[in-house]
């Protein structure tokens, strides 16, 4: 069961939302879709789901298009959430799930675990204008995979919750993930995708600029950050060569160079001016590769 995106093109009058896009995302794999404003990421979604058509190429899910026929081996958490305000928990996903063919005895049960593991089962009669807006979003994703579906498209999933509930929602997808579910997501938050993706895509202004296993990605990735701690003022590596930013720390500073070689250099030249307590290359965090890719512009 294997999601197949081929060279999708999507148009709005003379503005094209998404150009030249393919991917390819595995059964049971977590893959992340980045990007700023405007970058095409909920159109796919859309596009995926069968609510809007490409202007050219295809999408498939187990070789055929995802019609209303087929709606319910998908979930779908929207970034826009749609509950019904004035229906209680209960009413809400009872009404949800039996467009998707459950049967009451089974939505109940399962909404109970779903309300036990995100430890709210008090609000199981609550009406959903009565629950915090964080309380909301965890209704809503258990709307989104109470039914159990085979491919779970996640927009913005931790967008407005606190630590605690981002934890806990992540742990969620994560178990959802290892039970054999496909998984495809957008996050603002880099953590969340380094944390739970192998797989991902960045798009600006419609077009792919980035795309691959995020390890390798990282690895392979020009620029390095470098943590130093030394005995001595380390602001003068500011104007070196091939160094492209420097934050000073209470005992050192981070530096953030081209390329591996720039690395090296700086290393010799910190030796050769004292004592170095710590001197550590990292591979670039997803967070300063989206900067560098995105253009530092908010996700869409």
């Amino acid at each position: 069961m294997t999601l197949v995106i081929n060279d999708v093109e999507k148009q709005f009058g003379k503005h094209t939302a998404v150009d030249g896009l393919s991917l390819t995302v595995e059964k049971g794999s977590m893959f992340g879709m980045l990007g700023a404003n405007g970058a095409g990421k909920t159109t796919t979604f859309r596009m995926i789901l069968g609510l809007l058509d490409p202007t050219n190429g295809s999408v498939t899910w187990e070789g055929g298009p995802l019609s209303f026929k087929r709606t319910h081996l998908i979930g779908y958490l929207p970034e826009e959430r749609g509950l019904y305000p004035k229906l209680t928990v209960k009413e809400q996903l009872i009404y949800l799930m039996r467009l998707k063919g459950m049967k009451k005895p089974d939505i109940v049960a399962r909404m109970r675990d779903w309300l036990e593991s995100f430890q709210v089962p008090e609000y199981e009669n609550k009406k959903i204008e009565e629950l915090s807006k964080g309380n909301q979003q965890k209704i809503q994703f258990i709307a989104a995979v109470l039914h159990e579906p085979e491919l779970l498209i996640l927009d913005e999933p931790f967008s407005g919750l606190d630590p605690v509930n981002t934890d806990m929602l992540r742990d969620a997808v994560r178990n959802l993930q290892e039970a054999g579910t496909t998984i495809v997501f957008s996050s603002h938050q880099m953590r969340n995708v380094e944390e739970l993706c192998e797989d991902l895509i960045m798009l600006k202004r419609g077009k792919p600029v980035l795309q691959g296993n995020l390890r390798e990605i990282k690895k392979s990735y020009g620029m390095k950050n470098i943590s130093i701690r030394a005995d001595y003022d380390l602001q003068f590596l500011d104007s070196t060569p091939g160094v492209l930013s420097l934050d000073k720390t209470k005992n050192g500073a981070t530096v953030k160079v081209e390329n591996k070689q720039v690395a090296e250099d700086l290393f010799y030249t910190v030796a050769q001016e004292g004592f170095v307590r710590k001197f550590e290359v990292e591979e670039p965090s997803l967070h300063d590769i989206f900067i560098d890719k995105a253009g530092g512009e908010e996700g869409e």
